[in-house]
């Protein structure tokens, strides 16, 4: 039976998400990856114990993480209320609902009838009676934004989720989803999008200016680009890497031009004394930018390794001019 680390929050540190009075901490730990169908449980329960030892108190999951969708959920489920139910208190959990998730007219996007019928589903999985953040997990073109953030807005009024956030929305949409939360007694609390040295969109579209505006905070997916931004692809592709077998990262995305930049970003790395992974973690967290950052891991050192940013120094503005003179 799993005895939680004592002094769990002696490292971690912890930062206020927006203008809500929830704390996040700065590391947490997403389960897109390696908690599904296919994965290992007892791996599974180790990446979860290791985080929560080390502070992260935030798991975030999503309908149809997976392979197999809704299989993430389950398994975090039968650790939950096996080994962690007491703990429930001390945890964040969010799940999302916005991707392909049953057959039909009505397993996609974001309706009302959707979104209401995947977060019971979720709750079931997971064993739960209400996860704290319920997020769209990406802008529906189709369906009125009143309607989708309609039901967030009454998804927290039943007591089903104890707050609202919305993944993958620009400023502009952020704005309008705030607006409407907001005409309807519900703050926007977060925003969930992709965001790393390399991919920086969020800064050319003004995106935490929106934020800071409407007062919510934010939490970055693939901060290390999904492995881009670590030591292993420094000299190739190795075999067996995620380049080589998955569809969000591929081979011709790593071009000779793509790795003397990692290169050369690892050299700064090596200066501070972190690796290439740790350094990316530090920009994406800089300056307080982001309220936390979601890291994934296949073994738990990767999460000790991870966690180690949180007591790293910050980079100086000759550090970050030299970061942004690399990517430029």
């Amino acid at each position: 039976m799993y005895k939680a680390n004592e002094n769990r929050y002696a490292q971690m540190k912890y930062a206020r998400c927006g203008k809500s009075g929830l704390l996040l901490p700065r590391i947490s730990l997403g389960l897109w990856h390696n908690f599904g169908s296919v994965d290992p449980f007892e791996n599974q329960k180790k990446l979860l114990f290791t985080a929560f030892d080390l502070g992260i108190t935030h798991f975030d999951l999503a309908n149809n993480y997976g392979p197999v969708p809704g299989s993430a959920e389950e398994n975090f489920g039968r650790i939950i209320s096996a080994e962690l139910k007491s703990h429930r208190d001390e945890l964040v959990i969010s799940t999302k609902a916005g991707y392909e998730m049953w057959d039909g007219p009505y397993g996609n996007w974001g309706s009302r009838k959707y979104l209401m019928s995947s977060l019971d589903q979720s709750l079931s999985r997971m064993k739960l009676d209400y996860v704290d953040i319920f997020y769209h997990h990406r802008p529906d073109p189709d369906t009125p934004l009143e309607e989708t953030m309609g039901a967030l807005a009454d998804i927290v009024h039943q007591g089903k989720a104890l707050y609202a956030g919305i993944s993958n929305y620009n400023a502009e949409q952020t704005k309008k989803a705030a607006e409407i939360l907001r005409s309807m007694g519900v703050p926007l609390l977060i925003n969930q999008f992709r965001y790393n040295m390399i991919d920086r969109w969020a800064d050319d579209d003004r995106l935490f200016d929106a934020l800071d505006e409407v007062g919510s905070g934010s939490i970055a997916f693939c901060p290390l680009a999904q492995g881009l931004l670590t030591s292993r692809y420094l000299g190739g592709i190795p075999e067996g890497s995620r380049a080589t077998r998955s569809v969000f990262l591929t081979p011709d995305r790593i071009t000779d031009e793509l790795r003397a930049k990692l290169n050369r970003l690892n050299e700064i790395a090596k200066n501070r004394g972190q690796s290439l992974a740790e350094m990316s973690l530090s920009w994406a967290l800089r300056r307080g930018r982001l309220t936390s950052v979601l890291i994934g891991a296949s073994r738990a050192e990767q999460i000790v390794e991870n966690a180690r940013v949180i007591n790293a120094p910050d980079l100086t503005d000759d550090e970050l001019s030299a970061i942004h003179s690399v990517l430029a």
